[in-house]
């Protein structure tokens, strides 16, 4: 059974859950429902599937997960959805101090977190709009003209990198 392909509506008859139909084909295994065992997800390369009557599985089949894979991708790349970005282990329980050049005025304590997680928001706004602008009808031109101000935004919150953990979720500006 492991180099066969079956499509949905193939009858199958499994060691332990006796008789079923394949209900769903996803890249790995199939979803099979029994009779009294109700859907059970069964590996696709499983030895014990004895199949009673196969259905083929058109080639242009799309499976649920392939389907919720690329609206995942799409929902990640065109929403405000944050990403949780780990903060340097040095800063975690800190905080940032800010004196006033006025000696009238009282300074200002801010949690390390609080600030980075705004500084993280800044970033993931940024690359929202970047990919706004390169998905808008907007000519070549006045893309690569925007994409120039974005690296300029990254540039000038480089700064920053110190207090990312990873390397990959810093900030790179302009490379000279």
């Amino acid at each position: 059974m492991a180099k066969e392909f079956l499509g949905i509506g193939s009858r199958v008859k499994h060691p332990q859950m006796g008789k079923g139909v394949i209900v769903q084909v996803r890249s790995d295994a199939y979803e099979i429902g029994f009779i009294e065992h109700g859907v059970k997800l069964i590996k696709r390369d499983y030895e014990g599937l004895e199949v009673i009557e196969a259905v083929e599985t058109p080639e242009d089949l799309v499976s649920w997960e392939d389907i919720e894979k690329s609206l995942v991708r799409v929902l990640t790349r065109f929403s405000d959805v944050q990403q949780t970005v780990p903060l340097g282990q040095k800063w975690t329980g800190g905080k940032m101090i800010l004196y006033p050049g006025d000696k009238s005025l009282k300074e200002k304590e801010i949690p390390i977190e609080t600030f980075f997680h705004k500084i993280v928001m800044i970033r993931d706004r940024v690359r929202v709009m970047e990919q706004r602008i390169n998905a808008s009808a907007l000519t070549d031109e006045e893309k690569v003209d925007l994409e120039q101000y974005i690296t300029r935004i990254y540039g000038s919150l480089t700064t920053f990198n110190v207090m990312f953990k990873n390397k990959e979720d810093q900030f790179i500006g302009e490379k000279t």
